[in-house]
């Protein structure tokens, strides 16, 4: 008997048969431009051992002018069709199925070539599209059939037309950026007419019996996006067109609502997909912030889908679905949704990995193998460097000690998981203290460790982490001036007025953490909908409530500070910098930048600015929070050098350049793989 019944029926589509509920979703990687095609096989194989019934690829682009970037991949030449056959083969060995997502990206495309309805520019690209004639319409659709043929000859089980997320096909449907006035524009019936011509020649070039995924935007989060009217008479007019599965996009990339940040609720979006269940009889898949299996079995039992789609929790674990299987889902490695390894690499021009699993996308090169000798090694710090590097040691076969001076691990992912809108880092210390109660790790907390402790060990691993760095204002040592960690470990009393210290990623999560009156928007739906201004796209066209955004009052007066005299939050993730910033406006945070701290008073902090230190004045608040960063907690690793032992030194203890988790548990990783 399985907990997750719903989860793992099969779904039989009449000519084959997924063996459970669960798709994994497309992301963007990187490594198919990379040209290292055993690598993207066993990035794709090990998710298909690991149980998804059906993996879809990254977007490949059906011409070069569809391509998101120059050089974009996509299946042009028989090469193309030999190097993804090979990715092909790997998956059906291990006993998965795999779809092609075909992505043309129209105006989204980062280029001069790009191609859209209407040559109207999109905010986030400087080139604006030029307007597809009638001959330029017919290329577009004879090459998602071309692009179908040739990934059914690679070997694909399928493959997804992505029609959402603002693609050329999406830009086609709305008014928002359809301003044609020929038979491709004006009406509905026009505007949709290139989505149901894709779908209709995708079908004749692949014949019956191959899965057609139509990636449909149910709720677009734009002005003068679709009606949900407009979403169900696309939906059945795909259907008849020839598609086998509907699969959810919510909001366009374009959108200032976030869709699968952290901050957004789990399934938070699962509501919109249910509104169409019944409408077709081809299934249906929902998607976005489902990473348990849980959430995904409660999202099924409820009749919000008939699949569910996870793409990035597929980055933290290879094996989520085999985990679930076997009854040991504590196991799962959790995806927390904070974009910093995945699609701020993707912007950024990098290969996608995982801060959770730094193995992803880097399987073939962060490997694990039995250590040839085994050793005794202590990791002094059970934060995410030490847990990391703890792990893959025992893993290896060594023998771990694992020692920190606090009463539980985690480090300072305790304190990111107080922060409103990061309640997954819960989940990610619970995962952490299941995988050492699991492994052979000797844990030893409350443990203060000192240099002469260590003897006799053949490696010693320092991860003490980082401490607050000194600012040197006159006045910080008043009753009045708290530090970060006093804030969000509860420690103190904090006024209703409080001037920030530091607008770094910390100073952003203490203002988040301080302006919050009662729960967190992330923990109820209805609170958080209403805080972003998300409708009923039944009712508002494109889902965008006509009132706006109505946050929750701040529960406090909030000033954030900083020297630089730059726009506060510039250093912030790439995808998630703009939700950060947007949640303070709302919460009516004051952000000054290129101010000189002069001096705390019991009134409040006195600042200034420019060189010259001109136009003194007094933010007046009953407290002062420091968050002007961190120096690396070093005297344990000095202490050692003293005695002339060689330690290796990790995680912020090496570089304390903010809290970064990412960099810490890739580095803590790579080191107990070549020990």
């Amino acid at each position: 008997m399985t907990s997750y019944p719903h989860l793992l029926a099969p779904l039989d589509l009449g000519f084959t048969t997924l063996k459970n509920r669960v798709l994994m979703g497309s992301m963007h990687t990187g490594l198919e431009e990379r040209g290292d095609w055993n690598r993207v096989a066993e990035f794709y194989g090990a998710r298909a051992r690991g149980g998804a019934a059906l993996i879809v690829t990254g977007g490949m682009a059906p011409n070069r002018e569809g391509g998101v970037f120059p050089g974009a991949a996509g299946l042009y030449t028989d090469e193309d069709i030999a190097n993804h056959k090979s990715v092909t083969d790997r998956v059906h060995a291990e006993g998965g199925k795999i779809a092609m997502q075909i992505l043309h990206a129209g105006r989204y495309a980062y280029g001069p070539d790009c191609v859209s309805a209407s040559p109207v520019k999109s905010p986030i690209s400087p080139f604006p599209p030029k307007e597809l004639d009638e001959d330029g319409i017919q290329k577009q659709i004879a090459d998602f059939a071309t692009a179908a043929a040739r990934a059914k000859q690679a070997g694909y089980d399928g493959v997804e037309v992505m029609g959402s997320e603002g693609y050329l096909l999406n830009q086609f449907l709305v008014a928002h950026t359809n301003k044609r006035t020929d038979d491709w524009g004006g009406s509905y019936d026009n505007r949709m007419r290139l989505s149901i011509a894709v779908v209709k020649a995708v079908r004749e070039a692949v014949g019956p019996d191959f899965i057609v995924i139509f990636r449909l935007s149910m709720i677009d989060l734009v002005p003068n996006g679709s009606s949900f009217e407009e979403v169900v008479t696309l939906a059945k007019e795909v259907e008849k067109a020839g598609a086998t599965i509907i699969n959810t996009g919510i909001g366009w990339h374009e959108a200032r609502i976030p869709t699968i940040a952290t901050s957004v609720p789990r399934a938070a979006f699962t509501w919109v997909t249910k509104k169409l269940m019944g409408q077709v009889a081809i299934p249906v898949i929902t998607s976005n912030r489902i990473n348990t299996p849980e959430v995904g079995e409660e999202v099924l039992s409820g009749g919000a889908a008939d699949m569910v789609s996870m793409a990035r929790p597929f980055l933290a674990d290879p094996d989520f679905v085999a985990k679930a299987a076997a009854g040991k889902a504590a196991e799962i490695a959790p995806c927390i949704a904070c974009n910093q390894a995945c699609l701020d690499h993707t912007f950024g021009g990098k290969i996608s990995t995982c801060l959770v699993n730094p193995r992803a996308c880097y399987e073939t090169d962060l490997t694990i193998e039995p250590a040839e000798i085994a050793k005794k090694i202590a990791i002094v710090g059970a934060g995410p460097a030490g847990l990391a590097t703890a792990l893959v040691a025992d893993e290896r076969g060594h023998k771990v000690t694992l020692f920190d001076r606090a009463d539980e691990i985690g480090g300072q992912l305790n304190m990111a998981k107080q922060v409103p809108g990061k309640e997954e880092f819960w989940g990610l210390v619970d995962w952490y203290r299941t995988m050492v109660a699991k492994s052979g790790i000797d844990l030893r907390l409350n443990t203060e460790v000192s240099a002469d402790d260590l003897d006799g060990f053949d490696e010693v691993i320092i991860a003490t982490g980082v401490i607050p760095r000194d600012t040197g204002i006159d006045g910080q040592e008043g009753a009045n001036v708290l530090s970060y960690i006093d804030v969000l470990r509860g420690k103190a009393p904090v006024g209703d007025r409080v001037a920030i210290i530091g607008a770094g990623g910390i100073g952003f999560d203490v203002a988040e953490y301080l302006t919050q009156k009662g729960d967190s928007p992330t923990e109820n739906l209805d609170e958080w909908l209403a805080e972003w201004g998300v409708a009923d796209p039944g009712t508002a066209r494109g889902g965008l409530a006509p009132e706006g955004p109505q946050p929750e009052a701040a529960a406090r007066q909030v000033t954030l500070m900083q020297r630089k005299a730059q726009a506060l939050g510039k250093g912030l993730g790439k995808t998630t910098g703009w939700i950060h910033r947007a949640t303070l406006k709302m919460k009516g945070v004051e952000m000054v930048g290129g101010v000189n701290y002069e001096r705390i008073e019991a009134r409040g902090i006195m600042v200034s600015t420019g060189e010259a230190r001109e136009n003194p004045r007094l933010i007046e608040c009953d407290t002062v929070v420091m968050c002007a960063g961190q120096v690396s907690e070093r005297s344990l690793a000095d202490a050692l050098q003293a005695k002339g032992i060689t330690a290796h030194v990790i995680g912020g203890a090496d570089v304390a350049a903010e809290l970064d988790a990412k960099r810490a548990i890739n580095q803590g990783s790579r080191l107990a793989a070549s020990l």
